[in-house]
């Protein structure tokens, strides 16, 4: 049994990309082509299909540090800042594309809201077990081709 975290990232992020382009409710908003991804880009995204990667990057590290919230994934997805002839600083993603992103993915069921025993503070979300099943059956998909490319990992 192959699991996601057997796999390349970079691997599981394309095969999972595919398969949320064709879900409904994961479509790009109008905005999304001319916003920038943080404070430290001076650009938008260049790929027409960059929503969809990114829900599945979101998917991923959901299933890999979950429970986990919004303002720890605009973190990750963040970057060093060019302050001019000042040191740059860590600065981070756009939280209204990570927030859109998780709220997508909470209407395809593939992400939940966990809260604590009380049911009174959310702790952030997690994967449920449709993500789970979506991750590792392109992981077992692509494993194949991964230790064609890789021939080490076989041993894991």
């Amino acid at each position: 049994m192959s699991s996601f975290r057997d796999v390349p990232a970079g691997d599981l992020i394309e095969g999972v990309k595919v398969l949320l382009e064709s879900n409904d409710s994961i479509k790009a908003p109008e905005w999304a082509e001319i916003v920038k991804t943080g404070t430290h880009r001076e650009m938008p995204p260049v790929q027409p299909d960059w929503w969809s990667r990114r829900a599945a990057s979101i998917l991923r590290k959901v299933a890999l540090h979950g429970p986990i919230g919004t303002n720890h994934l605009a973190q990750m997805y963040g970057g060093a800042r060019n302050r001019g002839v000042r040191p740059n600083r860590a600065v981070t993603g756009s939280r209204n594309v990570v927030r859109t992103l998780l709220q997508q993915l909470d209407d395809s069921g593939y992400t939940v809201i966990k809260k604590n025993l009380a049911g009174t503070k959310e702790l952030g979300r997690i994967v449920t077990p449709a993500g789970q099943s979506l991750l590792d059956q392109v992981s077992k998909e692509i494993r194949p081709s991964a230790e064609e490319a890789a021939p080490g990992l076989g041993k894991y």
